[in-house]
C-alpha cells in the first residue's frame, strides 16, 4: 500500500499508450509554413507530445500568427494550479518551423494517453510542450498585454519578432534540455541551473516529459529532486501535480516501471491528491506492463473516488482488452459504455458527441486487430473470427471494406477458407467494390483447401460482377482444373475429366495440352477407346496441337481396343507431322504388333529404338509378354522372357503374373509353379491372382507340386477409387454455358469410332 491516502494501488510498469495505428485521432490545428534554411535543431526531446501544444492552444487565447509564429496569452492561474504570482501574466511565444516534408500541419496529433492528459490539465494549467526540433519557447512578462487588441498593437505583423524586453526574457528550451540530458544527480543539475532565473513549471513540465521519451529517466528524477530541494530552501516554485504527471508520463516513454512506485509515495509525502490524470496515467502504466486486470481495476477506482471518467480512461481500459486479445470483452464494454451515454448518465458536455465517434471507431479497430492476431496464431480460432464478426453485426458495429480485406489476406491456412468465404459474400453484399488481387487470394484459398467449387464460384462472380479477371485470376483457376484433371487421370477416372474440360469451356477457360493429355490418360486407363478418340478429336478441333502424351494415350487407347490398323495409321501419321516417339510410343507400338502376332514388326520396333538411342525398359518387354499371354501365345511369352533377361532387365512382378497366368491357362503348371517359386526367391511379391493360377493349373492338369513350398496364398489386392463428394459438387454445379472463341483446326489425322462410320 502506498502512503498517499488517495491512492490504493499496487506499482506496475507503464505510462501512456499511443495508438495511432488504431484511428483513434485528436483535433489538430495547421499553421503556415516558415521559411526555410533554418539550422537543424537538436534531436533532443524530439518526440516531445505534439498533443500538449494543442492542449496549450485550447487554453490560452489566440493573440496572433505570422510567418515566423504564434503569440499566446496566458490567463491568470491561482497559486494551486503551480503559477507563482510573478507568473500570472506573461506572453509565449512560440517560434516554429515545420518538419522538412511536411504539408504544414504544425500539430498532427498523435493518440497517446499521456497527450490526451495534457489537454484534460489544460482547463487549468495551460502546460506547454512541444516538439523541440520544430518550436522555440520564449517567455516575456508583459503585464499589458491582457487581451486580443493589445497583443495585435505589441507585435510587429512584418517579421514576428519580439522587442528588445522580450529577447532578454527569452528561454531556449531546447538548449536548456540538451544541457541537462545527461544529468544524473541533484548537483548535475544544479550546476546548470545554479545561475538561471526560476522558470515556469510549464517549462519544467515539458522538459521532464522530453527525459522520459529520451529514455533519460535519470535526469527526469535528478530535476523533480532538485525543485524538491529548491522548495526546500526557500525557492517559489517546486513538484506539483502536474509535474508529478508528467514525471509518470516519462516512467511510461522510458519502461523504467520501477520508478512509479517512488513517485507516488513523493506524491503522498507532499500532499499531492491525484487527480483523473494521474489515474489515467497509472492505467496506461498497467497496460504497457501487461497487468490488464490492473488497469481494469483502476477504472473502477476513479469512479469509486468520485472523479468523472474522461475518454482517456475509457480508451485506456479498451486498450486494456486489445493487450488481451479478447475482442468480445472490448465489444461488451462498449455496449455498456453506449448505452450509459445514450441515457445521458455519462458524456453530458458537447465534446462527449465527437467523442463518442472516436470511441466507436477505436472499439472496431480493436475488433479488428484481434481477428487478426487470431487468424495468425497457430491452431484454428476461425470459430472465434465468425462469432466476434457475429456479434458485431448485433452491436451494429461495422467493419469497412479495407477491414475485410486485410482479414482476408491473414487468411493463410486451408482451415481459414470458413472465414475467408464468409468475409466474401460480406464485401459482396455490403461494398460495391472488391479488390482483385483479394478475389485471387480467394482463389488460391480455396484451392488450397480443397474447395474448388467455391474458388469456381468466386471466378465466376469476377466475370459477372467485376472486377474484370486478370492472367493470374485465369493462372489460378486453370491450376484448380489440372489438379482436378490429374487426380482424374491418376484414377483412370476419364467420365470426370470430361465433365471438367466441358466445365472450363463453358466458362471461357481454353483447356491447354496438358489438360486434354490428363483425360487422355484417364481414357486410355479405363480402356475407353470411343471416349479417347472422342477427346483427341475436340483436342483437335480446338486448335491445340497433340504432343507424344497425347498420340500415346490415343495408341494405347487403341491397341486396348483392339483397333491395331487405326492406331498404325495413328503411328504413321504422327511420325509424318514430326513428332518424335519416346519409349512409351514404341512400347505401345511393340504391344500393337505383338497382338497382331507380327513378331518381325516387333523386331523392326526393336531396331528403330536402338537406331534412334532409346533403350526398351521392364515395361516394354511386359507390353509384350502381355500381348502374348491374351492372345494365348505362351511360348512366345516365355522366348521374351528369356531375352529381356539376357539383356540384363530384371523382371518385376507384372512380368511374373502376366507369364506364370500365361502359362498356367496354356497348360504348362509345372512351368509356371518354378516361375512362382523364382519370384519368391527374388524377393517379389506376388498378388493372389498369380498363385491362383498355379494352384487352379495343376489341378486341372494333374500335376504334382509342393503346396508347402509353394507358400501361403498372397492376401487379395483391392484397389479402392473414393469419390470425394467435393469434386462431385464441383461437377454438378448449376453453371451458365460460356462459349469459348473458335479455334483452327489442325490437319491432324483422327481415328474414326462406329458412330461415326
Amino acid at each position: 500500500m502506498y502512503k498517499m491516502q488517495a491512492l490504493s494501488l499496487c506499482s506496475s510498469k507503464g505510462g501512456s499508450f499511443m495508438v495511432p495505428q488504431l484511428d483513434f485521432e485528436l483535433r489538430s490545428s495547421s499553421l503556415a509554413s516558415t521559411r526555410p534554411g533554418r539550422r537543424k535543431e537538436c534531436d533532443f526531446l524530439g518526440n516531445v507530445c505534439k498533443v500538449r501544444s494543442c492542449g496549450f492552444l485550447l487554453g490560452s487565447r489566440y493573440s496572433r500568427s505570422s510567418s515566423r509564429g504564434l503569440y499566446y496569452s496566458i490567463p491568470r492561474f491561482h497559486l494551486r494550479s503551480g503559477f507563482p504570482s510573478r507568473y500570472s501574466k506573461m506572453k509565449l511565444v512560440l517560434l516554429f518551423k515545420p518538419l522538412k516534408g511536411s504539408s504544414g500541419s504544425l500539430f498532427e496529433l498523435a493518440c497517446s494517453v499521456d497527450e490526451l492528459l495534457s489537454i484534460e490539465e489544460s482547463s487549468s494549467f495551460n502546460e506547454f510542450s512541444g516538439n523541440m526540433n520544430n518550436h522555440t519557447l520564449k517567455i516575456v512578462n508583459d503585464d499589458k498585454l491582457c487581451d486580443h487588441e493589445e497583443e495585435n498593437e505589441s507585435l510587429d505583423t512584418n517579421s514576428g519578432g519580439v522587442t528588445g524586453e522580450e529577447e532578454s526574457a527569452r528561454i531556449d528550451v531546447r538548449a536548456l534540455a540538451c544541457s541537462l540530458k545527461f544529468a544524473k544527480t541533484v548537483d548535475d543539475i544544479e550546476e546548470v541551473l545554479n545561475d538561471k532565473d526560476e522558470l515556469p513549471p510549464q517549462v519544467y513540465s515539458a522538459i521532464i516529459r522530453g527525459f522520459g521519451r529520451d529514455k533519460c529517466m535519470d535526469a527526469a528524477m535528478a530535476l523533480v529532486e532538485w525543485l524538491k530541494r529548491k522548495k526546500e530552501t526557500g525557492g517559489v516554485i517546486g513538484p506539483n501535480l502536474f509535474i508529478y504527471n508528467s514525471l509518470l508520463g516519462a516512467v511510461k516513454h522510458s519502461q523504467q516501471f520501477g520508478e512509479m512506485e517512488k513517485i507516488l509515495n513523493d506524491m503522498a509525502e507532499e500532499g499531492i491528491v491525484p487527480n483523473v490524470v494521474t489515474y489515467n496515467s497509472l492505467m496506461a502504466i498497467f497496460v504497457e506492463q501487461g497487468k490488464v486486470d490492473k488497469a481494469l481495476n483502476v477504472l473502477e477506482e476513479i469512479k469509486g473516488k468520485g472523479f468523472t471518467p474522461t475518454p482517456v480512461s475509457y480508451s485506456t481500459a479498451l486498450l486494456a482488452y486489445r493487450r488481451m486479445e479478447d475482442g468480445n470483452g472490448a465489444l461488451k464494454f462498449f455496449v455498456e459504455f453506449r448505452e450509459k451515454y445514450t441515457k445521458g448518465e455519462i458524456g453530458k458536455d458537447d465534446i462527449w458527441e465527437e467523442e463518442f465517434v472516436k470511441f466507436q471507431n477505436f472499439t472496431v479497430r480493436i475488433c479488428h486487430q484481434v481477428m487478426r492476431r487470431w487468424l495468425v496464431k497457430e491452431g484454428n480460432l476461425s470459430t472465434n473470427v465468425l462469432k466476434l464478426l457475429k456479434d458485431m453485426d448485433t452491436t451494429a458495429l461495422k467493419l469497412s471494406r479495407e477491414d475485410h480485406e486485410r482479414l482476408v489476406w491473414a487468411c493463410t491456412r486451408e482451415e481459414h477458407y470458413v472465414v475467408a468465404k464468409e468475409l466474401y459474400s460480406r464485401i459482396r453484399e455490403r461494398h460495391s467494390e472488391i479488390s482483385l488481387s483479394v478475389c485471387n487470394h480467394l482463389i488460391w484459398l480455396m484451392g488450397k483447401a480443397k474447395k474448388w467449387w467455391a474458388a469456381l464460384e468466386i471466378y465466376e462472380d469476377l466475370l459477372d460482377k467485376g472486377p474484370k479477371p486478370n492472367n493470374l485470376s485465369y493462372e489460378l483457376i486453370v491450376s484448380h482444373f489440372k489438379i482436378l484433371l490429374t487426380a482424374a487421370r491418376k484414377r483412370g477416372i476419364w467420365r470426370w475429366g470430361v465433365r471438367l474440360l466441358n466445365k472450363m469451356e463453358e466458362k471461357g477457360l481454353k483447356p491447354g495440352s496438358k489438360e486434354w493429355n490428363a483425360v487422355l490418360v484417364a481414357c486410355s486407363k479405363a480402356s475407353e477407346t470411343t471416349a479417347a478418340i472422342q477427346i483427341f478429336r475436340r483436342m483437335v478441333e480446338q486448335g491445340e496441337r497433340p504432343t507424344i502424351i497425347s498420340y500415346g494415350a490415343l495408341l494405347s487407347a487403341l491397341e486396348k481396343g483392339k483397333l491395331y490398323d487405326e492406331a498404325l495409321r495413328v503411328w504413321d501419321h504422327m511420325i509424318k507431322v514430326g513428332v518424335e516417339p519416346n519409349v512409351y510410343a514404341y512400347t505401345i507400338m511393340a504391344s500393337v504388333f505383338t497382338g497382331k502376332g507380327n513378331f518381325k514388326m516387333v523386331d523392326a520396333v526393336f531396331k528403330e529404338m536402338a537406331a534412334s538411342g532409346i533403350e526398351p525398359t521392364v515395361v516394354t518387354y511386359n507390353a509384350i509378354i502381355s500381348g502374348c499371354a491374351q492372345n494365348g501365345m505362351s511360348s512366345a511369352a516365355y522366348e521374351w522372357f528369356h531375352r529381356m533377361k539376357v539383356k540384363n532387365i530384371s523382371p518385376n512382378e507384372i512380368t511374373y503374373e502376366m507369364l506364370i497366368k500365361a502359362l498356367a491357362k496354356d497348360g504348362k503348371p509345372r512351368l509356371a509353379y518354378e516361375l512362382y517359386l523364382r519370384a519368391r526367391n527374388e524377393a517379389l511379391d506376388l498378388s493372389s491372382k498369380a498363385y491362383d493360377a498355379v494352384v487352379r493349373s495343376s489341378q486341372v492338369f494333374g500335376a504334382t507340386i509342393d503346396f508347402g513350398v509353394l507358400g501361403p496364398r498372397p492376401a487379395d489386392k483391392r484397389k479402392k477409387v473414393q469419390i470425394r463428394k467435393t469434386l462431385t459438387e464441383f461437377c454438378n454445379l448449376a453453371d451458365v454455358p460460356r462459349r469459348s472463341k473458335p479455334f483452327d483446326r489442325k490437319e491432324i489425322y483422327v481415328p474414326q469410332t462406329k458412330e461415326n462410320q
